[in-house]
């Protein structure tokens, strides 16, 4: 294998213009205000914040991580990204208007509104926890491809890819994050289409990948039916509770216009999946017998240089799309759940400015070292999905049934959902049982069982929680 030095320096090239845009942006970032939100007198376009929401959710951990089951369970793959799609349109019909109208750009503070406060360092904790393990899968499927490019092993090539992308990502904040990642959502659609072009070429076409595969990998089912509704308990779920969604949608300027971006965001991401598993299929009958991981990776070691490289900064766009949003969330969580809370400097501009940058590198830098031992990245993936489809339950709650379950419910719900959640998976998911299905039905167990508690403590009517009056 030789470095593919033509194809670097597009990607080079691509990064740095990026980076350029992100430093002309950032010059108007003078508070965490504008850095956390993103927020600016006119608002940004509801089309825009749309392509950023799918920019977002179609990491090199989608990309590569679809490309990755596809390889092995053929179309059905897809359903994993179709499910986020489907997130995005309930959440569309449910909550992009609500959470407009909280007023909050943490998912920590609406819950602190009906749960109390100490409900909020515990869902700080939970988010920032989960979109670490999404940063694990993004930076493994990032080094996955980068380690094709340089022809060196994939532990350096994840490590130069958490770093490069740490630097690139924390100067502009949210602003930057909104602007670039409608260019990286362009330059993903432009490399995935090339790539499927070029794989299903070099097959013959689509008859010919039908005529050389098995039949049951066009089976939209033959991933299992158990595995599909877990991809969309979890996606739609992540969609709910996410962090870096609440502050796109805060981006815009009215309700109406959070549900325009969220219905743009759902029809952007069907085709993307669809796509992205062909291109696990087309390797699978160019390059039997390799690692499943190495799907995507081994379609790109085959283009010539120039093709290559447009691909690849496809997937350069994929991964520095993502680890911006998710670096920016974290260190919003950190600032104004923590830093605020304990510093009490929130008054002190320059330096909570400094402290939000410090902490979006600090956090990009974190998962490196999980990301060179990760060896399934959609499994990852969706374990961070499942952690915050649990909060997604309180989610829906908050908004459509704040009478039931209690301060404390809320809090047990939180932390037990999360152990116990990490623990199925670690277990390997016993019986069969995917951990999407645990996250999801710990939180309305033990509401429902705070709730009943407290009328039998109390002898307040059921739907009020103590200390309220009956609604």
């Amino acid at each position: 294998m030789q470095p593919n030095y033509v194809a670097l320096a597009i990607v080079v090239a691509y990064m740095a213009a990026l980076g350029l845009l992100t430093s002309i942006v950032q010059r108007s970032v003078t508070s965490t205000t504008t850095f956390t939100s993103g927020t600016t007198d006119s608002g940004v376009p509801a089309v825009l914040v749309g392509l950023m929401l799918m920019s977002e959710f179609i990491g090199t951990s989608a990309s590569v991580g679809t490309a990755q089951e596809a390889y092995v369970f053929g179309i059905s793959a897809a359903w994993n990204i179709i499910a986020l799609g489907a997130g995005f349109l309930f959440y569309a019909w449910f909550l992009a208007g609500k959470y407009k109208t909280s007023g909050h750009n943490t998912i920590s503070g609406v819950f602190a509104d009906v749960y109390g406060p100490a409900t909020k360092a515990a869902t700080s904790l939970v988010m920032i926890f989960a979109l670490q393990i999404v940063a694990v899968a993004l930076y493994a499927g990032g080094g996955a491809i980068l380690s094709v490019l340089l022809a060196v092993d994939r532990t350096l090539a994840t490590v130069i890819c958490g770093v490069a992308a740490v630097l690139y990502v924390f100067v502009g904040g949210m602003k930057s994050v909104v602007y670039t990642n409608v260019i990286h959502s362009l330059m993903k659609y432009i490399g995935i289409s090339i790539a499927l072009y070029f794989g299903l070429t070099r097959v013959g076409g689509l008859a010919q990948l039908h005529a050389r595969l098995p039949g049951e990998m066009f089976s939209w089912t033959h991933v299992g039916l158990s595995q599909i509704f877990a991809w969309f308990i979890a996606g739609i779920g992540a969609t709910f509770s996410t962090q870096y969604v609440i502050q796109a949608i805060n981006t815009v300027e009215t309700p109406q216009k959070a549900r325009t971006a969220s219905f743009s965001a759902a029809l952007l991401l069907v085709p993307f999946g669809i796509a992205t598993a062909l291109i696990g299929m087309c390797s699978q009958v160019l390059s039997p017998g390799i690692k499943s991981i190495n799907a995507f990776s081994a379609l790109i070691a085959d283009m010539n240089g120039p093709m290559a490289g447009v691909v690849a900064a496809g997937l350069a766009a994929s991964l520095f799309g993502t680890i911006a949003a998710i670096s920016v969330s974290t260190a919003t969580l950190l600032y104004r759940d923590f830093y605020v809370r304990f510093v009490k400097a929130e008054d002190d501009k320059g330096r909570s400015l400094v402290f939000v940058r410090v902490t979006t590198i600090i956090v990009g830098l974190l998962p490196i070292v999980l990301a060179i031992y990760t060896p399934n990245v959609l499994q990852m993936t969706f374990l961070a999905k499942a952690i915050r489809a649990s909060l997604s339950v309180l989610v829906l709650l908050v908004f459509y049934a704040p009478w039931l379950g209690t301060s404390g419910g809320a809090l047990v719900s939180i932390i037990v959902s999360m152990v116990t959640t990490i623990a199925w998976f670690l277990m390997g998911n016993p019986f069969g049982i995917d951990n999407a299905y645990v996250a999801l039905a710990i939180p309305p167990v033990v509401m429902v069982g705070s709730s009943v508690l407290a009328w039998l403590r109390t002898g307040q009517a059921f739907g009020t929680r103590p200390g309220q009056e009956p609604r």
